[in-house]
């Protein structure tokens, strides 16, 4: 009975946990098969097996809390205490640091959004959009600052030396800390497999489409059609062409086997019918080019309809599309369509942000194992030492992550040691702390010892 009783609030939270996770993923579930769906159509050479894992990929992210909670209702009493103490502080940090941004980023985009005829409305929508790259940006920073704080108070009340005398080592203490930095990486892949990079790219169009003014998805973009011989020259894609908004400013250069000119055709406007696959284009003006004579100019006085081209909008926008702001799916067809085609688009930057999808959610991770062993002490004189070194070491993987990414896009470095440097440096930087720690040799010690002098550091 006694056992019943102790269990029965783990049990509830699971299910409570449970429950609401089903409920998020009925609403979201059929919202993202649609999006698929419709993806699918629009982009004939996608990776159809990457986008339909995506509802699966929401699934668990939906059910990602339960998980945490069935993590928590396992572990011990010490296991427990360490991880409500934990996630309180890192709840506070996550809101503070959400509020520090929010105030930074209203401050810059205040212009936009006076323009914006229902500005509530506006900012709820912008805002909401852009959660899931808010979150992966800020995740590692909360888990940092309240990993030091939360171990820093334990180490300065004893509890650490109390628990370390129960029998429990150092890493068995930190255990639970782990595996909430592993949930947290967990919950980065989730939302950078697709969500994040995309609702990034969206902040623009929002804010463009709540003035009322034209909002451009990309522009002056190349795309070839090798099959074909067709080379596309689009000067303007509106933010929603998929809903069969007109592509401006379009010019279709074609050759014939030898690479030599045939014709090249204008257009103000062009307009692809996605139910009867038709491309109609407004005010045409085509040129016929033949081999030693001038070329022959076919003013038309009404559209022009071919229904014999095979390119949709969503593959002409490819080329456009920052890498940037594709998810895993988008950036596999992006690689299967256009890499051979190096003389139209460099797939560097492509493949180099599709091994960062991957590398980016450990941060998470490498942050926890970074600041753990900096964080325990044991001395009188307090954690400060520890806590600067921490935070100068996970700035410093910040600003190698994003020197690594511009070398890896530029071709300097293979895109794969480019995503995965920094991560895989700190790890073995966060093994080496560990390994001090456990033979109470902390870093802070041999950097006293270069600065100061042995002497000066043993005082």
């Amino acid at each position: 009975m006694n056992l019943f009783r102790c269990l029965q609030p783990r049990v509830i939270l699971i299910l409570t946990l449970a429950a609401l996770g089903a409920g998020l993923g009925g609403l979201l579930l059929p919202i993202e098969w649609r999006a698929v769906d419709q993806q699918l159509v629009g982009f004939p050479d996608s990776d159809v097996q990457a986008h339909q894992a995506r509802p699966l990929v929401l699934a668990l992210l939906c059910g990602l809390p339960a998980l945490c909670g069935l993590a928590y209702a396992l572990g011990g009493t010490l296991d427990r205490y360490i991880s409500r103490l934990f996630l309180g502080v890192f709840s506070i940090c996550l809101c503070a640091l959400f509020l520090i941004w929010l105030l930074i980023d209203l401050t810059d985009n205040i212009s936009h959004f006076r323009n914006a005829h229902h500005i509530l409305l506006t900012l709820a929508t912008f805002y909401a959009a852009r959660m899931p790259p808010i979150l992966l940006l800020l995740l590692p920073f909360s888990l940092l600052i309240a990993l030091l704080h939360t171990l820093g108070k334990l180490s300065t009340n004893r509890e650490i030396i109390a628990m370390i005398q129960s029998g429990r080592g150092v890493l068995r203490i930190t255990v639970p800390l782990i595996v909430i930095g592993t949930m947290c990486a967990l919950l980065s892949l989730c939302l950078n497999y697709h969500w994040a990079p995309t609702a990034e790219g969206r902040q623009d169009e929002i804010l463009a489409e709540a003035s009322d003014k034209p909002a451009t998805k990309a522009a002056h973009v190349l795309y070839h059609n090798p099959e074909n011989h067709r080379l596309w020259m689009i000067g303007s894609f509106p933010s929603d062409y998929q809903n069969g908004s007109p592509l401006l400013d379009v010019e279709v250069t074609t050759t014939d086997d030898h690479h030599t000119l045939v014709s090249r055709l204008f257009a103000t406007h062009a307009v692809w019918d996605r139910i009867q696959h038709l491309w109609t284009f407004q005010n045409p003006v085509i040129g016929h080019y033949q081999p030693g004579q001038p070329p022959v100019f076919d003013t038309q006085t009404g559209p022009l309809v071919l229904n014999s081209w095979s390119e949709t909008p969503w593959q002409l926008i490819k080329p456009g599309l920052s890498a940037s702001y594709l998810g895993i799916p988008d950036l596999n067809g992006w690689l299967q369509a256009n890499s051979r085609h190096l003389p139209f688009a460099d797939p560097a930057p492509y493949l180099t942000q599709w091994h960062y999808r991957w590398a980016l959610p450990f941060s998470c991770l490498v942050n926890v194992l970074l600041a753990t062993p900096l964080a325990i002490h044991f001395s009188r004189r307090g954690p400060g030492a520890g806590i600067f070194v921490a935070i100068v070491l996970s700035a410093l993987m910040l600003f190698i992550s994003n020197v690594s990414l511009a070398f890896g896009a530029a071709g300097t470095l293979h895109p794969a040691l480019a995503a995965w440097l920094p991560n895989l440096a700190f790890t073995l930087l966060a093994i080496e702390l560990f390994r001090r720690r456990l033979t109470v040799r902390p870093i802070h010690h041999s950097l006293r010892q270069i600065f100061l002098g042995r002497g000066q550091a043993e005082s």
